[in-house]
């Protein structure tokens, strides 16, 4: 096949909408879903004589995903005017970095298509603002401006050309996505804009030494669809080559529908924007004292609590992904695992009975009832040998769902669900049991051990299924065994 001649290469610049209470350089809301053209101010349309002011938080922001991406924090930041004119870029330029970005270098660890660990390196990553949106679906006509986006501050990551295929540019995304939900410093959701990605992507023969010509894709409103854009793309430069086509260097948009790029400009060099330095804002100087009081106040982050999982609780890795997945999830377990000592139980909980009632019942984690007090008290009455791990999923944490104020051993006493554990009474119900086949006592005898489950079957029907399983199945088989 020809694909196989080439090599993908692929870079990610990911713009990051912060969850900042106001505007990079204005005081202006930042509230998502408010009416067109109401979070604005003389500011942010780009009125004469008006003058910004740094947002403290974007600044932090900054410096907690620099840390978390192992990236070197500059101390001396200075703004720069990116000028161009776009009609939802009231200012006719954008507020950004252009020689000093706040963070350089670091990496983001991902797992390649062989699942061993690959870095991917960060070349920057640098604070600016947004532009509005244009909307070009509510008037057959006229494109529509809303400007209450115009000038929410952004993070722009930029990744080195190291991505090989689309399978790790979805993991990547996937990886900064849990990074900054994580940090609390954005939603992540690419579907409302707050997170955005732009693509990057050449193909070369492979073993070249010199890249082939560059491809911006832009307009990719899920992880998904990157992933979708880019297979295609590079299937049309592959294409391109091999038909003796030439590929120019310009920007493309996805249409997600067809799953095809077309042309939206050609594209702009750095030149043509044109930077200057922003003169109305003073240089920022970050100290390290301020860098090492946010690392102080950084939260466990998804590799630390894999590594916690895996290493000192002995979770398998499998468990650990699933629970770090989400950070709503981890802080549960994390909750959970404070008050009791059972790990793997708690994991099971999480990941079945809870997970299950999530998603049944549509809500998140958050809106759980059950304190993770009281599943850790349903997980020592399981230990005890009081309940079956079936009776406490099936029973008793349904009624806890209904009053997760009550004590689960006093919701399986007054259910009448606490085991048989004595001795005499489980012995009648063995006695009954075996009583009732006598023909499959004899073919137990004779070799068919299986036949075990149907006397346990008998066992927990006649005890109603109070009968301890172990406790039972011990005194089945000692009877069976008899001469």
């Amino acid at each position: 096949m020809s694909e196989d001649k080439y090599e993908p290469v692929i870079g990610l610049e990911v713009h990051i909408q912060l969850l900042t209470a106001s505007k990079a350089y204005s005081g202006d809301s930042t509230e998502y879903g408010a009416a067109a053209n109401t979070n604005v101010s003389p500011v942010s349309l780009g009125h004469p004589g008006v003058l910004p002011v740094v947002n403290e938080k974007m600044i932090e922001y900054a410096v907690k995903l620099g840390l978390a991406c192992h990236c070197e924090i500059r101390e001396y930041n200075e703004f720069a005017r990116k000028n161009y004119f776009y009609a939802d870029m009231p200012k006719g330029y954008q507020i950004s970095q252009h020689h000093t970005p706040i963070c350089n270098g670091g990496y983001i660890t991902i797992k390649d298509t062989e699942g061993q660990e690959k870095r991917i390196n960060i070349t920057r990553i640098h604070m600016e603002e947004d532009s509005g949106k244009s909307i070009h679906d509510q008037d057959p006509f006229n494109t529509l401006i809303d400007l209450n986006r115009a000038g929410v501050p952004l993070l722009e990551m930029v990744s080195e050309p190291e991505i090989k295929t689309p399978e790790e540019a979805y993991q990547y995304l996937t990886e900064v996505r849990k990074l900054v939900r994580y940090l609390d410093i954005c939603d992540g959701n690419m579907e409302e804009g707050s997170m955005r990605c732009d693509a990057n992507v050449s193909v070369m023969l492979k073993g070249a030494d010199k890249f082939g010509e560059k491809v911006e894709v832009k307009n990719m409103n899920s992880i998904r669809n990157v992933q979708r854009a880019l297979e295609h793309e590079i299937k049309r430069q592959i294409d391109c080559l091999e038909n003796n086509l030439l590929i120019y260097q310009e920007t493309r948009t996805f249409d997600a529908v067809a799953g095809t790029t077309s042309v939206m400009r050609t594209k702009e060099e750095a030149d043509d924007y044109r930077y200057f330095t922003e003169p109305d804002l003073p240089q920022v100087i970050v100290k390290q004292e301020y860098v090492d009081e946010i690392q102080a106040e950084l939260p466990q982050l998804p590799d630390q609590l894999f590594e916690k999982y895996t290493k000192e609780l002995g979770l398998s890795a499998y468990d650990a992904t699933v629970i770090i997945d989400s950070k709503s999830i981890s802080t549960y377990y994390e909750a959970l695992i404070a008050v009791t000592s059972n790990y793997k139980a708690a994991a099971n909980w999480l990941m079945g009975p809870i997970k299950s009632y999530l998603n049944e019942n549509a809500i998140p984690i958050g809106e759980f009832v059950i304190k993770p007090e009281s599943i850790a008290a349903l997980i020592g009455l399981v230990k005890s040998g009081k309940v079956s791990f079936t009776v406490a999923a099936q029973k008793v944490f349904p009624l806890l769902v209904q009053n997760p104020n009550m004590d689960p051993e006093s919701l399986a006493i007054e259910g009448n669900l606490i085991q048989d554990s004595d001795e005499d009474s489980l012995n009648d119900f063995v006695k009954q049991a075996i009583a009732k086949y006598p023909d499959k006592v004899l073919e137990y005898k004779s070799g068919k051990k299986g036949l075990i489950g149907l006397f346990m079957g008998e066992v927990m029907k006649l005890s109603k299924g109070k009968a301890d399983p172990k406790k039972a199945n011990q005194l089945v088989q000692e009877l069976l065994e008899q001469d």
